[in-house]
């Protein structure tokens, strides 16, 4: 597993690949088999594999050992990671959503001055 300082960019490096997102969310209803991880994809197994490997260093999955079998299973910690790191972002975006907010709520309750041109004393004469 990469350093602590790393291991986000580690994280969303394994996430940036769909299939191995798919992986993740096929690991989300329980550990699985290699071989059943593999069905759905159109690649070979030693294809699946890295991406299983890419997946393992990054530390979202673990695998075990059971006789002949090597399930995979999901390892959450890093994903929460992400989201501390994405909820620091969010509170940032949802301050300035409620300044903006406010401030059209404040233009809107004022109704806007109307500004109408003067006529001048040349245009009174006509």
């Amino acid at each position: 597993m990469p350093p602590d300082n790393d291991r986000l960019t580690a994280t969303f490096s394994a996430l940036a690949d769909p299939t191995r997102r798919a992986i993740l969310a096929r690991l989300t209803l329980g550990e699985t088999a290699v071989g059943k991880l593999a069905e759905p994809f159109d690649m070979s197994l030693p294809a699946i594999s890295k991406h299983l490997k890419v997946l393992e260093r990054a530390g979202l999955i673990a695998r075990g050992h059971d006789a002949q079998r090597r399930p995979c299973r999901l390892a959450a910690e890093p994903l929460h990671e992400v989201s501390d790191w994405v909820a620091t972002y969010r509170r940032f975006w949802e301050q300035r959503l409620d300044g903006l907010e406010a401030y059209l709520r404040e233009t809107q309750a004022t109704p806007p001055a109307r500004t109408r041109k003067k006529r001048t004393n040349a245009r009174k004469s006509r």
